[in-house]
């Protein structure tokens, strides 16, 4: 099931040129993506009304999109102003529009009911310049259900075994249950691994064999994955009672990451994630390193992933049958379902 009354990551900023109409699959629908002269963004169906081709293959004149195909000109606002070698334009000559916004540099679109698209739900992920952080970005397709990789993201205890290669996650990671508590669109996750391994083992974090770590992320409305992680000396973890860090201690190393899950289709995913180091502990290069890493493990989790989807298909009503890791994904999918009631 599709939900449609979220916001949807549609993709970089980047990736939608002035003049250039770009074509997005937005839960099993076609959607084009442009830019007026303005430069604000315009989502609309990638259907003209007259003969159904693509508008996705059109023409941006100022703030209207042409049909290329018998010429047909559509307002931002999806209403047809020019048939040409037709004076007469008929009311319904309109192609439906989504609300669309660009916000910390993903192209957002609500594909469920106008009315219900409040901007301030968009998840609060990190723009690419904030200058708290150093970050760079990546994406990846997956031919599986999204909810699968939301429940990959909402359980963390697959990474002592998926990512062993890449991370160098221990089995601390599957032992330690996290704290899991419900937020106003999400949930939030946290807790401490002591005694590991740094994960990732850099800036002053190289230097210990052993680090307590603290990570925390919210997972928000529909599939947004913002996850905070801080490496500190063994022994912080007891000295802060086992809570979160206080926002003045200094850390060996601390990370950000922001990650976007898109249904385009019922079969298929597509996946949008920045990660980085803060400003204080790295640089662009020490970033880029981060992302190459981030690449090989999400290349994991795809794996095992479309895997998982390929035998869920020899069966589809099969039960799955739940552990104690699973609250957040129990807690985060009886939210996701509530949005179209």
């Amino acid at each position: 099931m599709l939900i449609r009354n979220c916001w949807y990551v549609a993709g970089w900023s980047h990736q939608f040129e002035a003049g250039k109409p770009t074509q997005r699959m937005l839960l099993g629908e076609p959607v084009v993506i442009w830019r007026t002269q303005e430069g604000d963004v315009v989502a609309m169906e990638d259907r003209c009304v007259h003969r159904l081709a693509p508008l996705s293959l059109g023409r941006i004149e100022g703030n209207a999109i042409r049909c290329l195909y018998h010429g047909l000109l559509f307002d931002a606002d999806g209403r047809c102003r020019e048939i040409p070698g037709q004076d007469a334009i008929p009311g319904s000559a309109c192609v439906r529009t989504y609300p669309a916004v660009e916000r910390n540099n993903w192209i957002w679109v609500w594909m469920g009911d106008p009315d219900r698209a409040d901007p301030s739900r968009i998840a609060p992920s990190k723009a690419l310049d904030d200058p708290a952080w150093v970050l760079k970005t990546g994406e990846l397709h997956y031919r599986a259900h999204y909810s699968l990789i939301n429940d990959n993201l909402l359980d963390l205890t697959h990474l002592a075994y998926v990512h062993a290669a890449s991370f160098g996650a221990d089995e601390a990671w599957s032992r330690n249950r996290p704290r899991v508590e419900p937020i106003a669109e999400g949930v939030r996750s946290s807790r401490w691994i002591v005694g590991t391994p740094p994960t990732p083992p850099l800036g002053k974090a190289a230097e210990h064999e052993r680090v307590d770590i603290w990570t925390s992320y919210d997972f928000v409305l529909p599939g947004v994955f913002l996850l905070y992680s801080a490496l500190f000396p063994t022994g912080s973890a007891e000295a802060f009672g086992y809570e979160a860090p206080p926002a003045h201690a200094p850390s060996l190393f601390a990370n950000f990451t922001s990650q976007a899950v898109t249904p385009t289709s019922e079969s298929t995913t597509s996946y949008y994630f920045s990660w980085g180091p803060a400003a204080e502990h790295g640089d662009e290069a020490m970033a880029q390193a981060m992302i190459d890493v981030a690449i090989m493990a999400f290349n994991e989790d795809k794996t095992m992933i479309e895997a998982q989807q390929r035998i869920i298909d020899t069966d589809p009503g099969r039960r799955v049958m739940p552990t104690s890791a699973d609250k957040a994904i129990t807690l985060f999918t009886r939210l996701m379902q509530s949005q179209d009631g």
